[in-house]
């Protein structure tokens, strides 16, 4: 068993490293495929272009499906720092409901909340104690190809000096973020047509919200500019640390174009009660935003050698704006393929299982994001989740709980529990994609 080993950056005056697997992009996608790489006895590098622990814009919100996948992973969830969630709570027109998280099938009954300014820390170095090799102040520049444009590494600047050095293996995984460089580099582009939110959040000491044990999601905000629907959410996420997570997620609207998620986000605030302690005097970060690649919007997610894993092949909910839980199940299955595909001789046997990896992604979730990139663009994207949460709807706990089963996913596998057996009937109705 390979010993654990402490974020490092290569030797000064390295040139190349060697590797049968090489991820791109310590975040939750990446470090997940490390780990599961490493243990399945793979000799994989992990490389991350800045150090730990660091600032990541994020809700900080894990629903049970991304507390499931760190339970498998051997994340110590009892551990300081987590807070744990009861379920979330819905705000629209005057009106809240409490939606307690689901037990259903093998998924926790409960979400937690961290910072992604140690979250990622932690699964990274998760990922080296399992035996991959971390490499951190490593920024990708570019991928190398052999001569039939087959990826076979990636060079790099490593250290404080931006030492030139080159990483080489047959197989590279893309967990590089919304940005997609290196996808974009091997000329895999986004699809236009698929949505891109914006996420803005900043974070707040307030006593008061900082153990609430609910999620709370604001569904009636208005946009600052135009004063319409804004066509997204806020949510106030309690970290448990006296501290809470506030922010605003958007699409661009269908008519008026993109949000201003600043002045809008301090239009909402100014109206909510002055003794929780949502105001500038509190404020214990500056606003920071970030765009969320959603849809599955880049397709291939493999090709020529390249996987794609998370924000870089636009995992992103369309639905509901979360990203970990998947990015994280596909970094899992990733590894899973990558795995049983070096068992195969080099050759077209390995080749064809690498290719299993896209219909895997599209059996989990073809029909499912399909659903709500049409959603997204004739409701979301025009009226936000005003319409979704009718005074009517919020009164019937029947309708509210399908709601939330749908926006959060229903599990991969239908139940006996009956409302996931609906959503299941329901996503199945939604056409494939045609070969």
């Amino acid at each position: 068993m390979r010993s654990p080993q402490e974020p490092s950056a290569p030797a000064k005056g390295s040139v190349q490293e060697e590797a049968q697997v090489i991820v791109v992009g310590a975040g939750p996608a990446g470090s997940t495929a490390a780990l599961y790489l490493a243990r399945a006895g793979v000799d994989v590098l992990l490389l991350e272009k800045g150090g730990f622990p660091r600032e990541k814009v994020c809700g900080d919100g894990l629903t049970p499906h991304a507390v499931y996948q760190l339970v498998k992973m051997g994340v110590d969830i009892d551990a300081p720092g987590w807070c744990r969630s009861r379920g979330m709570r819905w705000v629209c027109e005057g009106r809240q409901v409490h939606i307690d998280w689901p037990s259903v099938g093998r998924y926790p009954d409960f979400g937690l909340t961290r910072t992604r300014h140690d979250f990622d820390d932690i699964l990274a170095r998760n990922a080296a104690a399992a035996g991959a090799r971390l490499r951190t102040l490593v920024k990708v520049a570019e991928p190398l190809t052999d001569r039939a444009g087959r990826i076979t590494g990636v060079r790099a600047e490593s250290g404080p000096d931006r030492e030139p050095v080159e990483y080489r293996a047959p197989l590279v995984i893309a967990a590089d973020g919304a940005s997609a460089r290196t996808a974009l580099a091997m000329g895999l582009q986004r699809d236009a047509s698929r949505p891109i939110a914006t996420a803005a959040r900043r974070y707040y000491r307030s006593a008061e919200l900082s153990k609430d044990p609910y999620l709370e999601l604001w569904a009636d905000l208005r946009c600052s500019r135009t004063g319409r629907d804004l066509p997204g959410y806020g949510w106030i996420f309690p970290l448990g640390d006296g501290r809470v997570n506030v922010g605003l997620g958007a699409l661009p609207h269908t008519r008026h174009g993109s949000v201003d998620l600043k002045a809008t986000l301090d239009l909402w605030l100014s109206h909510l009660p002055g003794h929780l302690g949502l105001d500038e005097s509190n404020a214990d970060s500056p606003l920071r935003s970030a765009a969320l690649p959603m849809g599955l919007n880049r397709r291939p997610q493999y090709s020529r050698g390249l996987m794609l894993v998370g924000d870089s092949a636009g995992m992103v909910s369309p639905w509901s704006g979360e990203g970990i839980a998947q990015a994280m199940e596909a970094a899992e299955v990733a590894a899973e393929t990558v795995a049983l595909a070096l068992a195969r001789p080099a050759g077209t046997r390995r080749e064809q299982a690498l290719r299993s990896y896209p219909t895997e992604i599209e059996q989990r979730w073809g029909r499912y994001y399909r659903a709500g990139n049409t959603a997204a663009r004739l409701i979301l994207g025009k009226y936000g989740y005003r319409p979704l949460l009718h005074r009517r709807i919020m009164g019937n706990a029947a309708l509210v709980n399908t709601l939330a089963r749908l926006l959060i996913e229903p599990g991969k596998k239908p139940s006996r529990d009956t409302t996931e057996a609906l959503l299941h009937t329901l996503v199945r109705l939604v056409p494939g994609t045609r070969r």
